[in-house]
């Protein structure tokens, strides 16, 4: 199949900004290049998008008038002001980001939208992801695939993890073999693993960044834990952790999947702040290797990506528990910071040749299925 030209735009729960990101791929295959040492380089420009204080805080109340939401085209409270922002960002940082890169609407085949997840209710086949695709499409002129997730929730699946089939195409392209995870800690944590006969299972593991930033950003002010350093001055209250991983969530089979506010960074609220850095960022870590539970084959190799492959003090407490050789996706060639993004432009491809973008060992969907609603500039 002919190779395409996409752009991935994702504004992940940990509620930073939005990252942009161009790759080729038809669908199935994505373009790599090889450097001299077999590593992948870079699959293609990336852009980013911040979110100021007054715009996160935007998003957090958004958040929070969502639990009034009973009907996914409910808007209550501040949602049809963050909606518009969501939307009106999105597209501030694809402007930027063709501008920076010498391109043209023109030269752009498809854009996949995640939006801002405000509602996931699988429960209730309901997960509601604020950001308008047509008007999108309408203002930047090239087609936009949104509401990727809502197909797969309304036949009975989770809705997420959405990424996995990206991850499978990466590591066929970087030819790895044997049993393989994926780890991606955003806000929330999701495993993709891959077995040596090639079948894929995929599920959140638990709380990634969220808690953690929450947090900081209530103790100290600042937005996360840079590098992991207040978490590696503290010890973690073994009794509260212990307490915590006897959730449900943690012994249920998957496919599953998390809302970023099942959890709250308060229940760490009698420790120092060190102390409940540190806590937080074990519980992260212990809840992947909780994992291991449900894995097929146990992986050999890690490779994580998202914001907390930043953070060394989680990478070090993921290696001393996964007992496997862990990198980063940075270390390799792949994009730590731009993974996701670069995962809704493969989705984005997929849905328009009509291709499943979810399956059973990752959604609990019934049958593999498409999604995604195609909006273009002259509709």
């Amino acid at each position: 199949m002919a190779m395409m030209r996409a752009i991935g735009l994702m504004s992940g729960t940990s509620l930073d900004g939005v990252d942009v990101a161009l790759i080729e791929t038809d669908g199935e295959d994505v373009k790599v290049v090889r450097s001299h040492n077999g590593y992948l380089e870079p699959l293609g420009p990336t852009g980013y998008r911040g979110y100021s204080d007054e715009d996160r805080e935007l998003l957090r109340r958004a958040l929070s008038d969502s639990e009034a939401v009973v009907a996914r085209e409910d808007r209550p409270g501040c949602l049809p002001e963050a909606e518009a922002f969501v939307t009106a960002a999105h597209a501030e940082a694809v402007e930027a980001f063709l501008s920076a890169n010498g391109l043209s609407a023109a030269d752009i085949d498809v854009i996949g939208f995640h939006g801002q997840t405000v509602v996931h209710r699988p429960d209730q086949r309901m997960s509601v992801q604020i950001g308008d695709g047509a008007a999108l499409s309408r203002r930047l002129g090239i087609p936009v695939v949104s509401d990727l997730r809502h197909a797969d929730i309304a036949a009975g699946g989770q809705g997420a993890p959405l990424v996995p089939v990206f991850h499978k195409a990466l590591a066929k392209a970087a030819g790895y073999e044997g049993a393989l995870g994926i780890l991606n800690i955003g806000g929330v944590a999701n495993a993709t693993l891959i077995a040596s006969n090639g079948d894929v299972i995929a599920f959140d593991t638990g709380p990634g960044n969220a808690l953690i930033d929450d947090w900081m950003r209530e103790r100290t002010g600042r937005p996360l834990d840079d590098g992991g350093r207040t978490a590696a001055r503290g010890r973690p209250d073994e009794p509260l952790l212990a307490w915590l991983l006897t959730h449900p969530f943690f012994v249920r089979r998957p496919p599953k999947s998390l809302d970023r506010n099942w959890f709250s960074h308060k229940l760490a609220g009698q420790l120092s702040t060190e102390d409940g850095a540190a806590t937080l960022t074990a519980f992260t870590a212990r809840s992947v290797a909780r994992a291991l539970d449900h894995a097929p084959e146990i992986p050999t190799r890690w490779i994580v990506a998202g914001g907390g492959a930043r953070n060394g003090e989680l990478v070090r407490l993921l290696n001393y528990h996964l007992r496997a050789e862990i990198t980063t996706a940075d270390a390799i060639g792949w994009s730590s910071a731009y993974l996701e993004a670069q995962a809704f432009a493969h989705l984005a491809v997929r849905s328009l040749k009509g291709l499943p973008i979810t399956f059973p060992s990752t959604t609990g969907v019934r049958e593999a299925m498409t999604g995604g609603v195609l909006a273009r500039p002259d509709a």
